[in-house]
């Protein structure tokens, strides 16, 4: 039998895939079947608590209970919308805090999560890099954004369907955590979330890009492409000084070729400054590089930034040209305009207020 040795400090559960944990507890002499129970505890019933789990011992309560940490993330904010939209700013013992969202849309459930704490990319127009990246998020607090959101629809007997890598971060920047959360929210006795429901969104990493299509997991893979030339988007996204647009593209057609995934441009539309048919016509001559749909977004406004939202008729004009010229173009649906509707708004303004009121996951 294994020697009843525990890893240093506590096992964060919501970031080992059942394989890793059944090495883990393993190691304590444990057999494999107690994973699957844990599994079914946590994921199915919703349990976190060991004195709940009424199929182990006694002693092997209390052991989880001193090796195992199963979710420790506190709810300090939740802003809630009229159109259904659910956002959380979830804050960790270590300090660490990151937003996360529900997006109801039909049947689907989409969990929008954050893979860092600030983003180090710098967006002039988004509230997540205003003030730099803080640091990264673990594989369990990543996960754990999901599982508070499950939470909140367990009631009603739903679960997060969708999950997007387009919260505060870039994920790509953050690599080891984003892949081994992914893997995690895709185990079949967990979330059992399918990897073509999962999309991660880069500002564009194209050494990452690369390494990401060899991972065999056909996940979505979003650009943030915001400008259809290279001086507007590095006027716009600072990080794209360190890698050329041409780089990211190649890596993109390397990514559709070894996964057979389709590209998608996130495009936001900011007023005056990238929404115009001259834009547009150039993001046409893009798209015919590349197997690629392209997702407009309407900007919503950060009160401390200069951008604004775009005129609908630019939008609409905008939409226009790009089926004329054989894209593929959707206008995503405007979520959550009520509320801190902007990426890394909600933790900006806690940050801000320094007072809250703390709610824990129970």
């Amino acid at each position: 039998m294994p020697p009843d040795v525990p890893s240093p400090g506590k096992l964060a559960f919501l970031g080992l895939t059942a394989s890793a944990a059944t090495a883990e507890l393993g190691a304590w002499g444990w057999p494999a079947f107690r994973v699957t129970q844990l599994y079914d505890w946590v994921y199915q019933k919703m349990t976190t608590d060991p004195e709940r789990m009424s199929n182990l011992s006694k002693a092997d309560r209390q052991r989880l209970a001193e090796r195992v940490e199963f979710s420790s993330g506190i709810i300090t904010r939740q802003q809630n919308s009229t159109d259904g939209t659910t956002k959380l700013l979830l804050t960790w013992p270590d300090g660490k805090n990151a937003e996360t969202v529900l997006i109801p849309d039909g049947p689907r459930r989409t969990a929008c999560v954050s893979s860092q704490v600030g983003c180090p990319v710098g967006c002039k127009f988004c509230a997540s890099g205003i003030e730099g990246v803080k640091g990264n998020l673990s594989a369990a607090q990543i996960v754990e954004q999901v599982y508070a959101l499950n939470r909140l629809l367990s009631p009603q007997g739903e679960r997060i369907s969708n999950v997007v890598f387009m919260g505060m971060g870039e994920p790509l920047a953050n690599y080891g955590p984003v892949i081994a959360a992914v893997r995690v929210l895709h185990e079949p006795g967990g979330f059992n979330i399918g990897a073509r429901k999962i999309t991660i969104s880069t500002v564009g990493i194209p050494a990452r890009i690369r390494d990401l299509a060899q991972e065999q997991l056909p996940l979505n893979l979003a650009l943030s492409l915001h400008a259809p030339n290279e001086p507007l988007r590095r006027e716009l996204i600072p990080w794209a000084d360190h890698f050329a647009l041409p780089d990211i593209l190649d890596a993109c057609r390397f990514y559709f070729e070894k996964t057979g995934r389709e590209i998608t441009f996130e495009y936001i539309l900011l007023a005056g400054v990238n929404d115009q048919p001259k834009h547009a016509r150039e993001l046409v001559r893009v798209c015919k590089t590349i197997r690629a749909n392209v997702n407009l977004i309407r900007y919503n406004e950060v009160a401390a930034l200069p951008y604004g939202r775009p005129k609908s008729d630019d939008v609409v004009k905008f939409q226009e040209i790009l089926r004329e010229g054989g894209v593929n173009v959707h206008v995503r649906k405007s979520r959550g305009r009520d509320i801190d509707a902007a990426c890394g708004q909600l933790r900006r303004r806690e940050e801000q207020e320094s007072k809250f009121a703390l709610l824990p996951i129970l």
